[in-house]
């Protein structure tokens, strides 16, 4: 179950609270010949300093430590974090301990060997240095499995979100209202030209047919793509005729790569939906595939303005950004924008 922050800070105090109340009462077992009143002075003090000087040290390393990229510029800052904190611990419990001395009840003879003891510097070194260090890998370790649950968490909600988001498209691809368009207006092609209406009849057949087989895989050939892009053109030219003006800046090394299904097809759709079928006079779509380097972008411009209507679910936008955040990673970027009177959506894919 995921902690919120808040209850993280929680559980983070009543630990520190009773790691150090513990470590600092098993005297009362194991030390002998000692008065009542040192006795809680040594719990109450060296819990004190104990939370004290660690927590001191948790809020530098949430402030100055990048787990995310952890490396040995973020090793040297925890290994100086952790010298430091045990010098000011070794410290602060001397400086309390000579206090006692000097100002508290008189000393019994086991009581002024132990402080005695306590003058050691190399006693008092090795004992902060052991129970810092002990604090710090217990911290380290906590912070390390919290991360790998954050993660497998967020796996998770993400592989919940892309079923979902399969649904959506083969639904969202099956577009009812496409559909009805598209056969409206070969209907009337027919009165017109036969051969024609037969020829788009296909395309339609072929677009349903690729929604259907390729919805629950992962990757696909480019050529493969434009060749539904090409065919949903097509069947929107019937009803845009000269309105839609469509432009394909392809490279030709491009062809045989692969991209997840359906990504290029949804920007043409939306392309149309939401710029060119706003528009009297119609617009332009250009589509730019390119490589550069181990990268492979993909971009859609048309004509229009990027206004999403309220009642918009932006089922194909989500769908797309969901699939790429899960195949890639952060290594992939969907960025949708508007330059220039155009609506730009520029997409990357890592190839390697």
């Amino acid at each position: 179950m995921e902690l919120n922050t808040r209850k993280r800070n929680i559980v983070f105090w009543i630990l520190q609270l009773l790691g150090w109340g513990f470590i600092n009462s098993v005297s009362i077992f194991v030390v002998k010949g000692i008065s009542p009143q040192l006795l809680l002075y040594s719990v109450v003090m060296g819990t004190f300093l104990g939370i004290f000087t660690t927590s001191l040290l948790r809020w530098y390393l949430k402030r100055n430590v990048q787990f995310e990229s952890f490396g040995v510029k973020e090793f040297i800052k925890i290994l100086f974090a952790f010298l430091l904190t045990a010098l000011v611990f070794g410290a602060l419990n001397t400086l309390f301990g000579f206090l006692y001395v000097k100002f508290g009840p008189t000393l019994t003879e086991a009581e002024h060997q132990i402080f005695k003891n306590y003058d050691n510097i190399g006693i008092q070194v090795l004992n902060s240095f052991f129970l810092i260090g002990a604090w710090t890998v217990t911290y380290l370790v906590i912070k390390l499995l919290l991360k790998l649950n954050q993660e497998r968490i967020e796996r998770l909600e993400l592989n919940t979100h892309l079923k979902q988001a399969q649904l959506n498209t083969l639904k969202g691809q099956i577009n009812p209202h496409f559909m009805f368009n598209s056969l409206n207006n070969i209907r009337g092609l027919m009165l017109e030209d036969v051969e024609k209406s037969r020829e788009m009849l296909t395309k339609l057949s072929e677009i349903l047919r690729y929604s259907l087989t390729k919805n629950n895989i992962n990757a696909i050939l480019v050529r493969e793509e434009l060749e539904v892009v090409d065919n949903y053109i097509d069947l929107s030219k019937i009803q845009f005729e000269d309105r839609l003006e469509f432009i394909k800046n392809i490279d030709s090394n491009v062809l045989d790569l692969q991209i997840p299904p359906m990504i290029i097809q949804l920007l043409i759709e939306n392309a149309i939906k939401h710029g060119i079928s706003n528009l009297k006079n119609g617009g332009t779509i250009i589509l730019n595939i390119k490589k550069e380097g181990e990268v492979l972008v993909i971009e859609v411009k048309n004509t229009g303005r990027l206004q999403i209507s309220q009642d918009s679910t932006q089922l194909g936008l989500k769908n797309i950004e969901q699939r790429l955040k899960l195949l890639y990673g952060d290594k992939a970027s969907f960025i949708l924008k508007e330059i220039s009177d155009e609506v730009v959506a520029h997409i990357k894919i890592p190839l390697a």
